[in-house]
């Protein structure tokens, strides 16, 4: 192996590292061997993702005499709600898990997710290593603690704070990705650029085609870059009670389109963020916090890279601005019946609101779903 960096998610006694580079899957045995305090290993993963990579990550396992069990669920979003939680946290029971049993959560953020949520109430609290094979799960969510799932309501209103024991961010695995999959996932690597890092998003502008295209080292640097961001960040906010709400610029507005959709295929995650983020610039501009300027050079960049910047970049759905506010009035950041915000003065200065005069909001809404 070979240009491997590690980096630490600072928090005391469940600090745990983010190990990024190439070739981690065929070698993963090496790095987790340490924390697999109980045999079985129970690797958790999907039936797209298994076919790349699960016979990789089961023979470097087997060739340290670590012994494994697989599960492997339906891949997409449909899989993380009640009845894909119910029918994981039965098929981890029935291979008999100790409180000293691990699992490895092997795919994108669905599979991270639900893994990580089980991880947390199987008999009180099991252990679990992400080895994110996505771009979004490797820049944010297998970092981090925040597992969950999907309900009618909203998007991931049940689920824990429950921190990994190790991160395995092979970006080899990206290579492997449809070119829709790595564009919604740089919509987040964007998203530390916007949020408090002008520089990086001027890196992004100057580099992010080549990045999608398929540049290896300039993934690996993005990667590092925004677990970096996100790493500082969860370290002195584990579980958003300040400026970890941050991190969801763009999610607010994101999350009300994702269940507007259905949370299906139709709009992926990265792409409802992108969106999302778009509006926030917008709606920022709309009412004199963010220099009109700004919100026209993300929406240039994001557009350029491939990403859509509106509802109406999505084909065959309507949408309705009533129900959009309706969903964002469930979001989990509602405090005392306010929808908090992440809004922008400009590109690297994003800020936390819940003084917001919800007819901007609508206004906003509006606008953007008949343009």
């Amino acid at each position: 192996m070979s240009r491997i960096e590690t980096l630490s998610v600072a928090l005391g006694e469940r600090s745990y590292d983010i190990v990024v580079g190439p070739d981690l899957i065929s070698n993963a045995a090496q790095m987790i061997a340490p924390l697999i305090d109980h045999e079985p290993a129970i690797i958790i993963t999907d039936d797209n993702v298994a076919g790349y990579h699960l016979g990789s990550l089961n023979d470097s396992l087997k060739s340290a005499g670590i012994a494994s069990t697989v599960i492997t669920l339906p891949a997409g979003e449909i899989t993380k709600g009640y009845d894909g939680f119910q029918g994981l946290l039965t098929a981890i029971l029935d291979t008999g898990p100790e409180r000293r049993s691990t699992l490895l959560a092997l795919g994108g953020g669905v599979i991270g997710d639900i893994t990580g949520f089980a991880a947390s109430v199987v008999l009180r609290g099991l252990d679990f290593i992400q080895i994110p094979t996505t771009l979004l799960a490797q820049v944010d969510s297998s970092v981090g603690g925040k597992t969950g799932i999907n309900t009618q309501h909203g998007k991931n209103l049940v689920g824990s704070f429950y921190q990994p024991r190790m991160v395995l961010a092979d970006t080899g695995a990206l290579n492997t990705l449809p070119r829709r999959e790595l564009l919604a996932g740089y919509a987040e690597v964007a998203k530390y650029g916007l949020l408090g890092d002008k520089v990086f998003f001027e890196w992004l502008e100057k580099n992010g085609k080549a990045l999608i295209d398929g540049n290896d080292a300039l993934r690996q640097q993005a990667v590092i870059k925004s677990c970096s961001a996100k790493a500082e960040i969860v370290g002195r906010d584990e579980k958003e009670a300040g400026d970890r709400a941050l991190l969801n610029l763009g999610h607010t507005f994101g999350h009300a389109l994702e269940a507007e959709t259905g949370f299906g295929e139709k709009l992926l995650h990265g792409e409802a963020v992108a969106i999302g983020m778009m509006m926030a610039f917008d709606l920022s501009a709309q009412i004199g916090l963010c220099p009109l300027e700004d919100a026209t050079r993300v929406r240039t960049h994001l557009k350029a890279i491939g990403l859509p910047v509106q509802p109406t970049d999505i084909s065959g759905q309507r949408w309705d601005s009533a129900a959009l506010l309706g969903h964002m009035g469930q979001d989990k950041k509602v405090r005392e019946g306010k929808i908090t915000f992440i809004l922008t003065r400009g590109i690297g200065d994003a800020f936390i609101t819940s003084d917001i005069d919800m007819a901007d909001v609508e206004a906003l809404l509006d606008r953007a779903i008949a343009a």
